[in-house]
């Protein structure tokens, strides 16, 4: 049963808000990292992947209070699905305009990095089984360009999103 509150879509509403605010924080997140000097599309970057589940469950707690009998099921899980939709859009746009106006050195530093980090851990991977395969795989893939960037953090963000956003409707619900 709704309450007598006059929203035209609660579900929809609330997942904008939640969802462009977490998108404006992983962009901010990025413009931070390249602002105090530090690698934008290194390993620090990865800490803004918990604002999308963190953008879900909230939405999922502020949905609750358009329905005295809780949103249900459907709404649930569908709202903290739809930001974590909006909010990975949001931050690979970002990311991939960012990485598109940048210095393209930045990327170049970022390779460098992130290859001596792949060569400090070689010996992790040489002691596994089909390790050289997982090594070279590994270094080979590593994203080299705005689109891959943006492609690698989309990803990353949908992924953590829905597998927090999913248990947190249920719970959620009533």
């Amino acid at each position: 049963m709704e309450t007598t509150a006059p929203t035209s879509s609660p579900v929809l509403r609330t997942a904008l808000l939640c969802g462009t605010v977490a998108g404006l924080l992983c962009i901010g997140w990025v413009l931070f990292l390249y602002l105090t000097d530090n690698n934008p599309y290194g390993p620090k970057r990865t800490l803004s992947d918990f604002f999308p589940p963190i953008a879900a469950v909230v939405s999922q707690i502020l949905l609750r209070r358009y329905y005295a009998e809780g949103p249900g099921l459907g709404k649930a899980v569908g709202v903290g699905v739809l930001v974590t939709v909006l909010t990975a859009l949001l931050a690979a746009t970002g990311l991939y305009l960012f990485a598109r106006t940048a210095d393209a050195s930045l990327i170049e530093q970022h390779l460098v990095e992130a290859r001596q980090l792949l060569e400090n851990a070689k010996s992790l991977y040489m002691a596994q089984t089909n390790g050289r395969q997982q090594f070279e795989a590994t270094l080979r893939n590593l994203a080299h360009t705005p689109a891959a960037f943006a492609q690698d953090e989309f990803l990353k963000k949908m992924l953590l999103g829905i597998l927090i956003s999913i248990p947190g409707g249920i719970f959620l619900r009533k």
